[in-house]
């Protein structure tokens, strides 16, 4: 059976869509299965270093597309998975050298070999955005849940849909429950209801996704981390796995109780 070509995109930057992506290549990885993650931001590659990989890179996907390097040249194994790859964005290259046409022959000579191919598009709505979405199979828009950056996913949902590839599926990042229940911040019900998509992942705000960015080491890798147990879910899900929600309102009641008790209240 031929791999998924599993596209992760977003309206704006800084939403976290390629920690997203990092750390869905990770957990899929760790299920077992066979795994190759795309950066397709071209000239703004950041996804080698979210995967602490940026010192082997030799090729990338550039590379590829001209002749230069053969695919499996360019593809890096990671440190701890023998069956998870990065084909790395080339950093100074034209914009326009890869084609969405050629994005589709990639991921169709990829396809036969893994069971998931993780495209990590760029954010917006140009050129960059095309060559990834053209060869998905599906399509996870991250967003956080405030309302600019909703919106602009709003955006980015229509393009999916115009291209048939739709509906996309909403990977919710960055929620802070305590926020929600004061009314400050969005909820989950409230992206739903703007959106009209189902919610594939909805991730907790943690400050180990910042650490482990920086180290290279994703956040899933991490036990103790909500976020790290949170991205797992999402990857169970993709695997077809009938995965329930993790309670964060019930987390954030514990802790408050917890800061009552030491703080003698």
């Amino acid at each position: 059976m031929a791999g998924r070509v599993v596209t992760i995109s977003s309206g704006k930057g800084g939403v976290g869509k390629t920690t997203a992506t990092a750390n869905l290549g990770i957990s899929l990885a760790s299920l077992g299965k066979k795994v190759v993650v795309i950066d397709a931001d071209i000239g703004l590659r950041n996804l080698d270093v979210i995967m602490g990989l940026e010192n082997r890179i030799v090729y990338d996907l550039v590379d590829i597309v001209e002749g230069r390097s053969k695919l499996r040249q360019s593809m890096i194994k990671h440190k701890k998975f023998e069956d998870l790859f990065l084909i790395p964005a080339a950093q100074t290259r034209d914009k326009m050298a890869v084609s969405p046409e050629d994005m589709v022959k990639l991921t169709d000579e990829l396809r036969d070999e893994h069971d998931f191919v993780l495209i990590d598009s760029p954010a917006g709505i140009e050129r960059g955005f095309r060559n990834a979405l053209e060869p998905a199979d599906e399509v996870l828009i991250v967003t956080n849940p405030e309302v600019s950056a909703v919106r602009d996913a709003d955006r980015i949902t229509g393009l999916i849909e115009a291209a048939e590839k739709g509906p996309g599926r909403l990977i919710l990042n960055r929620i802070k429950p305590e926020l929600v229940k004061k009314g400050e911040m969005l909820s989950s019900d409230d992206v739903i209801d703007i959106l009209g998509l189902s919610i594939i992942g909805i991730i907790p705000e943690d400050e180990l996704v910042l650490s482990a960015s920086n180290s290279g080491v994703p956040v899933t890798m991490n036990t103790d981390s909500k976020a790290g147990m949170a991205f797992n879910n999402v990857a169970r899900r993709l695997t077809g796995e009938d995965v329930p929600f993790m309670n964060l309102e019930e987390d954030a009641g514990f802790f408050r109780r917890l800061v009552r008790l030491i703080e003698g209240r």
